[in-house]
């Protein structure tokens, strides 16, 4: 018996327990096992921060090539000059950009005002009278809740009173009444505190988060930038500078010769005059007007939620031909801003 106890045929308790060592082996590889999970999120972290590195070294470099280019091109006589001429060419375009981009932040604010009152008045209103039916609601539950209250307590107050020997056979049937009565009560209680419980939440959510401003609005902003990009081109008809300015944004060095020293400086002469020319501020507001106005009789759209017209509808009118057709063969057609994208109008209008 002894020698089978010894081999481990008896005593099954024993050799059913697990030694010690077999709980830190699992847990030495449960945490062999999160460590290489952490090793591996590390690694990939840190090949996601070499590729970052080497992605921002390339445009560093490519920087670093364009202002190498562009010293070589400024320290040349024969390219320093174009260089500068390139340069007030995309500021001069950069000045029409920030124009209409002031005109447009101008409207959306003064409309974003006008419709966040008339939200807000809307929504008191509607709250006013959701909120008074609410009120109402809870006056009726409160005068419910002590209906029912009185009626217990009255009830409660007639069945003490039938406390008599000869009473015995009535108040059974009497206290039979008071289940419904207490039901009753609970009810008109639970019915309060439902009413109370929506006058607190319309309390809470007031008139609502304001949603923007609408699609109409959207789009008569977007036909002011229209004719306001269109009067910036109309100011510099009688140049050439609005297709310059646009070929000198198509390219980002400069690569373009603009001729010698005479012909550079009386193009920039002609650049510094032309952006004093858009900055001035008389008449444009009604000059906007009107060419919005005649937007606003052709412009459509794709979409009912579109707020982009089709550039085809805000082609050159003939009144534009016949104005601009008087100043001679020196004078720049009007382009159609949208299809051009002049000034970068898509960047500063609402979507």
């Amino acid at each position: 018996m002894k020698a089978l106890k010894s081999l481990g045929f008896l005593g099954g308790n024993n050799a059913a327990e697990t030694p010690p060592e077999d709980g830190r082996v699992v847990e030495l590889f449960r945490s062999r096992a999160e460590l290489r999970k952490q090793h591996e999120e590390l690694g990939a972290e840190m090949q996601r921060l070499r590729d970052r590195n080497k992605q921002q070294e390339a445009a560093t470099g490519r920087v670093q090539e364009m202002l190498e280019s562009l010293e070589k091109r400024l320290e040349s006589a024969d390219t320093g000059l174009s260089t500068l001429v390139f340069y007030h060419l995309r500021a001069l375009w950069g000045d029409g950009r920030e124009i209409i981009g002031m005109l447009v932040q101008d409207l959306a604010a003064k409309q974003e005002e006008r419709e966040r009152k008339a939200w807000a008045l809307e929504g008191n209103r509607k709250q006013f009278q959701v909120r008074q039916a609410a009120e109402q609601q809870l006056r009726q539950a409160e005068s419910l809740m002590v209906a029912a209250r009185q009626q217990v307590v009255a009830f409660d107050a007639k069945l003490v009173k039938l406390d008599k020997w000869w009473h015995r056979w009535q108040r059974p049937k009497v206290a039979a009444q008071r289940p419904a009565l207490q039901a009753a009560m609970d009810a008109a209680e639970t019915n309060l505190l439902t009413a109370r419980g929506r006058c607190e939440q319309l309390e809470k959510v007031g008139a609502g988060e304001f949603p923007g401003i609408s699609v109409e609005a959207r789009r008569a902003i977007n036909l002011a930038a229209i004719a306001c990009a269109e009067v910036l081109c109309l100011r510099l008809a009688r140049t050439t500078l609005v297709a310059s300015a646009r070929a000198a944004m198509a390219r980002r060095e400069a690569a373009e010769y603009y001729g010698d020293l005479a012909a550079c400086v009386s193009i920039m002469s002609d650049i510094v005059k032309a952006r004093n020319l858009l900055k001035q501020r008389a008449g444009i507001t009604q000059e906007v007007a009107q060419r919005t106005e005649r937007l606003r009789s052709t412009a459509a759209y794709l979409g009912e939620f579109e707020t982009v017209p089709v550039p085809e509808s805000c082609c050159v009118s003939e009144g534009d031909v016949m104005t601009h057709g008087s100043q001679g063969v020196t004078a720049a057609k009007l382009p159609n801003v949208v299809a051009e994208d002049t000034w970068d109008l898509f960047k500063v209008l609402l979507k």
